[in-house]
C-alpha cells in the first residue's frame, strides 16, 4: 500500500532522516514515534506529497485512496459541523474540480483522479449524511450542534466534524497526527473502537500511550536520524528498545575491552624481536576494525522532586445543597459532596454532564445558584485549565516566569523542569506574552509543579505534552502528598492516578472508592464508553 524506500531529509541543515525504510500493508496499523522536532510530520508531508525528499522515493499503490487528519483545521465561516462531515463545506466542490481538470486534460487514468472520483462518490452517496450523523454522535455531538455555524464552535469541536468527514470518506489509509488532543474520554473510547474494526490501514502520530497500546501493531521510531521498525505495540516497543540498548551497550563494551587488550598488548611487545610480528598483525586488525558507536540510552522521562505542599485539615472541599443552571438547562440540584487530604479522584462522564462544571465550582471559578461551597482548614487550592493565561507575566520570559513563583530554585533546576516540558535551549527566554495556548498551558503546569498547592483541580492537565513529558506529570503527581481533582481523557494517566472516581450524568454524581479499573469492574458494565454512560 505505501513504500518508503531510501528516504533522506534535512531541514534548517539538520538530518531528520536518512536512507530510511518503512512499509506499510493493507489494514493494519502503524504508529510514528519520536521526541517532538525529529521529523514526524515532516515524514507526513512527504507521504501527502506536499513536501519533497532529498533523497528516495515515496511509493503509494496507485488505488489507494488517503485521507490526512492534521493537528489544527483551516479557519471555517458559517459551514455547519454536518455540512463538514458530509463534504458539503467545500471538498464536493474541490473534487469535482479535479475531475473536471483531468477529464478536460484526458487523464483520467491518473492515480489523483481515481482517488477524487472514489471519494466524490463517497460524499454523493444519498447514505453518506446518515453515516456522517453517526459520526458526529459517537464523537459527542448533540443532534442539536450539527447546524450551528462553525463560528460559534470550538476548534476542538470543529476538527471533531473534519474527523467524522475522514470516517464517513473512509479511506483506504487513514494519517493521523494527534487524533485524540481535542477528544473527551466518551468520544475517545468509542473512537478507538471504531479504529480497531476501521477496514483500512492507520498511520498515526499520538502521544496517547494507551490508546496506541489498544490500536498498534507496529511502531516506527525515528531516533538519531534513523527510521526503526518494532513489532508490537507501544509497550511492546518500550521493552524491545530498552534490550536493544542492552545488547548494543554490551557489545560496545566487549569491543571496548578487545580493543584495550589489543593496545596493551602491541604497547607491550610492539620492540620485542620475538612478538614484534604478532604486535604488528594486531595492530593491522586493529586499524581494519570497524568500530561500534556507543548506543545512546532510550530517553526517558524527566524526574525531578518538588517541594511537597503545605499539610491541609482531612476534609479539604465540601459542597452542600448546590444549584448550578445555564438558562433553562439544570446541571446540577442539591448536590451534596466532600473531598478528603490525599484523594487523587478523577470525573468522569459523557460530554456536557458537568464534570468542567463542577471543576469551575470547586475553583470558584462560577457562581452557582443556591447551597454553600466550604474550604477546610490550610487549604491553598490551584487550578489548572488549559486556557488559562490570566496568571502569567506577558512581559517575563518563560524562565523568569518560573523562577517568579518560586524564587528558590536555581536556574539550571528551573532551566531542566522546563526542558521536560518541550521549552527547550533558548525557547525559555521568550516571552510569555508571544506564546501560544498550548505554551501557555504547559507553562501554567511547570508553575504549579514548582510551587505547588495542597489541593490542585486540573483539566486535562496531559494535552500539548509528548509521551516523556506526560510520564514525568504522572510521576510527579504520584508522589504528590495533597489532594488531587482532574479531568482527562489518557487512559493510562487516569490509571496510573487515580483512587477514586467520581461518575457524573445527568446531574447525579456517583462515588466510587477505588481506581478507574475498580469503577469499570463495579459499574457492572463490561464495555469501557457504556459504563461512562451508565444511569
Amino acid at each position: 500500500m505505501l513504500v518508503l524506500r531510501k528516504l533522506t531529509k534535512s531541514f534548517n541543515n539538520r538530518v531528520l532522516f536518512q536512507d530510511a525504510d518503512m512499509t506499510i500493508n493493507y489494514a493494519e496499523r502503524v504508529a510514528l514515534v519520536g521526541p517532538n522536532g525529529a521529523g514526524k510530520s515532516t515524514l507526513f508531508s512527504l507521504i501527502l506529497k506536499e513536501d519533497t525528499p532529498d533523497a528516495g522515493t515515496v511509493q503509494r499503490d496507485e488505488y489507494t485512496t488517503l485521507g490526512f487528519l492534521p493537528q489544527e483545521s483551516e479557519a471555517l465561516g458559517n459551514e455547519t459541523a454536518l455540512e463538514v462531515a458530509t463534504g458539503r463545506a467545500g471538498d464536493l466542490d474541490a473534487l469535482e474540480t479535479v475531475l473536471r481538470k483531468h477529464e478536460q486534460a484526458g487523464s483520467t487514468d491518473d492515480p489523483e483522479y481515481f482517488e477524487a472520483q472514489t471519494k466524490f462518490d463517497v460524499l454523493h452517496n444519498p447514505e453518506s449524511e446518515a453515516k456522517a450523523k453517526k459520526m458526529l454522535r459517537g464523537l459527542g455531538f448533540k443532534e442539536e450542534d450539527w447546524n450551528r455555524p462553525a463560528r460559534e464552535l470550538s476548534g476542538g469541536w470543529m476538527m471533531r466534524a473534519h474527523l467524522a468527514r475522514l470516517l464517513v470518506l473512509e479511506p483506504d489509509l487513514l494519517l493521523l497526527d494527534e487524533p485524540t488532543n481535542h477528544l473527551d474520554l466518551l468520544s475517545l473510547l468509542w473512537f478507538r473502537q471504531y479504529l480497531k474494526n476501521y477496514p483500512g490501514a492507520v498511520l498515526m502520530i499520538s502521544h496517547d500511550r494507551d490508546f496506541m497500546d489498544v490500536l498498534v501493531q507496529t511502531v516506527y521510531e525515528i531516533d538519531e536520524s534513523k527510521l526503526i521498525c518494532y513489532q508490537g505495540n507501544y509497550t511492546d516497543f518500550l521493552k524491545q528498545k530498552e534490550e536493544n540498548y542492552e545488547r548494543a551497550l554490551q557489545s560496545f563494551k566487549n569491543q571496548q575491552k578487545e580493543i584495550e587488550a589489543a593496545e596493551e598488548f602491541i604497547e607491550r611487545f610492539r620492540n620485542v624481536a620475538s612478538k614484534a610480528a604478532s604486535a604488528q598483525s594486531r595492530q593491522k586488525q586493529l586499524d581494519k576494525l570497524e568500530r561500534l558507536k556507543k548506543p545512546s540510552p532510550p530517553r526517558k522521562y524527566f524526574k525531578f522532586n518538588f517541594p511537597q505542599p503545605v499539610r491541609s485539615g482531612q476534609r479539604v472541599l465540601v459542597l452542600e445543597n448546590v444549584h448550578q443552571a445555564y438558562g433553562t438547562k439544570k446541571i446540577y440540584e442539591g448536590l451534596d459532596i466532600e473531598f478528603e487530604r490525599g484523594e487523587k479522584t478523577v470525573l468522569v462522564g459523557p460530554n456536557g454532564a458537568g464534570k468542567s462544571t463542577l471543576l469551575k465550582i470547586l475553583a470558584e471559578e462560577i457562581p452557582f445558584q443556591k447551597g454553600e461551597r466550604k474550604l477546610g482548614t490550610n487549604v491553598k487550592l490551584g487550578y489548572f485549565s488549559q486556557h488559562r493565561g490570566a496568571t502569567i507575566e506577558g512581559t517575563n520570559s518563560v524562565l523568569e516566569e518560573v523562577i517568579r513563583v518560586c524564587p528558590s530554585l536555581r536556574e539550571d533546576e528551573a532551566r531542566a523542569i522546563l526542558g521536560s516540558f518541550l521549552f527547550r535551549r533558548e525557547e525559555v527566554y521568550k516571552k510569555c506574552e508571544v506564546l501560544s495556548g498550548g505554551e501557555k498551558s504547559r507553562l501554567n503546569l511547570v508553575k504549579f509543579l514548582v510551587d505547588p498547592p495542597n489541593v490542585l483541580l486540573m483539566d486535562e492537565p496531559t494535552t500539548h505534552l509528548d509521551i516523556q513529558s506526560i510520564e514525568g506529570l504522572t510521576q510527579a503527581l504520584q508522589s504528590y502528598e495533597g489532594t488531587l481533582i482532574f479531568i482527562s481523557h489518557d487512559v493510562h494517566f487516569i490509571r496510573t492516578l487515580a483512587t477514586k472516581v467520581l461518575h457524573i450524568n445527568n446531574g447525579r454524581v456517583t462515588p466510587y472508592s477505588g481506581g478507574y479499573d475498580y469503577y469499570l469492574e463495579k459499574s457492572g458494565i463490561e464495555n469501557e464508553r457504556a459504563a461512562l454512560v451508565a444511569q
